[in-house]
């Protein structure tokens, strides 16, 4: 199953090469990033990568840094990474999803980063657990100071979030995430930082750190490239 999934995402990349290049903001054929969407995206991203947490904020969600809004031409481009299988505008996100990993990880040294991980069903529709891939590059990108351990697996099958409310989505992650047994020494008495690609209502991100804690790693927070901005939600600049 896995070598199928390896070469649909191979067939994707070559019809990439072979057909017209689409913007994956707005879908003008000629470019695969317009720049309009360009433009659209720098101003989409915050002076400096922030706190933003959710409201209302779950209980046990860990503190959230993103870099960005997920709005327009960024949020077109997430949806085309994550569900698109755009490899090609992946290199959009990866430098602010090392922005918030810098400010997430506050200067400490012997970190862990934690992808969030994507469904079974997902990685053999798309061949590839998108989030993994960006930490890393997010990684490379700061010199790799960090290690980036896949240790979360889902434990059970959960609904689409797409359209769920905060208590919806919490009742249905709730056990969603675990850490299997052969990952569990790799994190034991580790501080974690989560990643994911956008924050919404903090359900993913508070069931990743719950069933890291039971494994007995410390999840210090959670670096997203772009969090959903709701009026009236708080956001918290950092020096």
């Amino acid at each position: 199953m896995e070598f199928w999934g390896r070469a649909r995402h191979g067939a994707v990349v070559l019809l990439d090469l072979v057909l017209p290049a689409e913007c994956a903001g707005c879908g003008r054929l000629g470019v695969s990033w317009c720049v309009d969407c360009a433009a659209d995206l720098a101003a989409a991203c915050f002076p400096a990568p922030r706190h933003t947490p959710p409201s209302p904020c779950p209980v046990g969600m860990p503190p959230v840094v993103a870099a960005a809004r997920y709005s327009g031409a960024l949020r077109a481009a997430i949806v085309a990474v994550k569900d698109g299988g755009r490899a090609d505008v992946r290199p959009l996100l990866t430098p602010l999803l090392a922005r918030s990993i810098e400010v997430a990880a506050g200067g400490r040294q012997d970190l862990v980063l934690v992808p969030m991980p994507s469904s079974r069903a997902a990685v053999r529709r798309r061949g590839e657990a998108s989030v993994a891939l960006v930490a890393r590059q997010a990684d490379a990108l700061l010199g790799h100071p960090y290690e980036v351990l896949t240790t979360l697996a889902p434990a059970r099958r959960v609904a689409d979030q797409a359209g769920l409310g905060h208590a919806a989505r919490r009742a249905n992650l709730v056990g969603a995430y675990a850490v299997p047994a052969r990952w569990r020494e790799a994190v034991t008495g580790r501080e974690v930082v989560l990643i994911d690609d956008v924050v919404t209502t903090g359900a993913t991100l508070t069931e990743g750190a719950r069933a890291l804690t039971a494994a007995g790693a410390q999840v210090v927070g959670a670096a997203v490239v772009a969090a959903t901005q709701r009026r009236g939600a708080p956001t918290h600049p950092l020096a």
